[in-house]
């Protein structure tokens, strides 16, 4: 109900009520907000265990409901309202110093409105409002001015600084915004044509594809090495996501895979950078990962997969399953059902990943004690746990499907509990995986497998570049502005965290 100030009660007991009435609407809205955010973060982590195209619809709308709700927060009128009365909101927190400041000074009168007297000032109020100013384009222009001698007519003029692309002349800056907003925000080309075309620049998509392309094989060398730098790792996270691709001439499509391989050694202290690999592929045949690690060796966290076993069997390669997976699964059926037994085992799971928060961080031999002498005895109660009730159950339900899941990964499940350099889960392949489903829903599909392998190339450098905690674009800026004319044999410079120290360097 809209709240006219021009006609408010003069009555105390009628402004009264018309506060109470506001009050409780505010309240009813807040406790609306609460149950959608509840219900969306609900669907979210069924999503996230199992897409289906219904939930992602009912996602879809709850944030768009979300967001009105939130919007009319925005656009409703102030009301007065008690100080008991105001619901709580987040601390409005200070405005970045970093960003430049603009003032407005706004005179007042010049001499009193009141009485005509002269004014004295007495300080002033500032208050900041936070703008936003359109991204924009501009010329550079390259002058390279000739010279002749004056004795031998020789002509002397300074070579042209070598261009990412020739065809179009884009600068850097202007190539990384596009395969940032493309690969890491999730614009399609053709949508960035007509973003563009409202700054009145008019970028064809056939003409940002060819960037694109040009780009992604300008980098080439780079993504390889960052590959190369991965597969030599002792420690791996590997996953996958499924990506529609289009299928040549009868416009359906295909579904083709996105690979990703992680390296993390921040919760042990390692030193090795954080790096993400992420490869292509038009199948998810267990050749593919084969393929992939077949320079590896060490221990790779995976999610029972079974093309992964080939690679287990091999002798170079040792299974660390993930908890994250088995939790999934009790979880699954404790929502459905309110099973007591599916709640008992998250309560003996939740206990194993509070010892993990506790030697977060720490180093390996001190993670390795800790969970020799408190995680192993647990373990072997909850295996016996399990096994004893899998006996009570019928082999159909659902809970005794998530027991044999456990049970029949057991030995990999613990792998983790003998090896401090080991994680309990294999989450830090499915956080790296995870934007991929955002873009998945945007791009609607791949173009093609060339495009594919060119996602996975610019996917693997963003990556990598969020875990060292940096801007992608300003790496990729910096990096497509100087890989031209970089010596092939010192291409390891450029990988996110040598270029991240070398930054730091430069800065101090």
């Amino acid at each position: 109900m809209k709240l006219d100030l021009s006609a408010l009660p003069s009555d105390v007991a009628a402004l009264q009520n018309l506060v109470r009435e506001q009050a409780a609407l505010l309240h009813s809205k807040d406790l609306e907000i609460e149950r959608l955010t509840s219900r969306l973060d609900k669907l979210k982590r069924m999503q996230f265990g199992r897409s289906s195209e219904k939930i992602a619809g009912e996602i879809e709308q709850l944030e768009l409901l979300l967001d009105d709700l939130h919007e009319n927060e925005g656009a409703a009128i102030e009301r007065p309202v008690t100080a008991s009365e105001i619901p709580q909101k987040p601390v409005r927190r200070p405005l970045p110093e970093r960003l430049p400041r603009e003032e407005i000074t706004h005179a007042a009168a010049c001499v009193c409105p009141k009485c005509g007297g002269e004014l004295r000032r007495l300080g002033e109020d500032v208050t900041e409002v936070l703008e936003y100013v359109p991204a924009s384009f501009k010329v550079i222009r390259h002058v390279r001015p000739k010279f002749s001698c004056r004795r031998c007519e020789a002509i002397t003029q300074a070579p042209m600084p070598s261009l990412p692309i020739e065809r179009g002349r884009p600068g850097p800056g202007l190539l990384a915004h596009v395969l940032v907003s493309k690969y890491a925000d999730h614009l399609p080309l053709y949508r960035q044509s007509e973003i563009y075309a409202r700054e009145g620049i008019d970028l064809e998509r056939s003409t940002l594809g060819d960037w694109v392309g040009g780009s992604a094989a300008l980098l080439a060398p780079l993504v390889e090495a960052l590959r190369k730098d991965v597969m030599a790792s002792d420690v791996l996270h590997g996953d996958d996501t499924p990506v529609p691709v289009l299928a040549p001439g009868n416009g359906k499509t295909r579904t083709g895979r996105l690979w990703t391989y992680v390296r993390d050694e921040r919760p042990h202290g390692g030193d090795r950078p954080a790096a993400a690999a992420f490869f292509y592929s038009p199948d998810r045949k267990g050749e593919r990962p084969q393929d992939h690690l077949k320079n590896f060796k060490g221990v790779l966290h995976a999610d029972g997969y079974a093309g992964f076993n080939a690679l287990f069997e091999s002798g170079n390669i040792a299974e660390a399953a993930c908890w994250a997976h088995v939790r999934r699964k009790f979880y699954d059926v404790h929502v459905a059902n309110g099973s007591p037994l599916a709640k008992e085992a998250l309560d003996h799971i939740g206990v194993l990943y509070g010892i993990e928060e506790e030697v977060r961080g720490k180093p390996p031999d001190e993670r390795r004690r800790a969970r020799q002498e408190r995680s192993m005895p647990l373990l072997a109660g909850l295996h016996d746990w399990l096994a004893v009730t899998k006996l009570k159950l019928s082999p159909k339900s659902e809970l005794a499907a998530a027991i044999r899941y456990a049970l029949g990964r057991w030995t990999a499940l613990i792998h983790y509990a003998d090896d401090g350099r080991l994680e309990i889960d294999n989450n830090a392949a499915e956080r790296a995986i995870r934007p991929l489903a955002l873009g998945r829903k945007n791009y609607l599909f791949a173009g093609s497998d060339k495009g594919g392998e060119r996602a996975a190339a610019i996917y693997s450098l963003i990556g990598t570049a969020r875990l060292n905690g940096l801007d992608p674009e300003a790496y990729l800026r910096d990096v497509l502005a100087r890989i031209a004319d970089h010596p092939i044999n010192r291409i390891g410079e450029l990988l996110p965290w040598n270029w991240k120290a070398a930054s730091a360097r430069l800065a101090a």
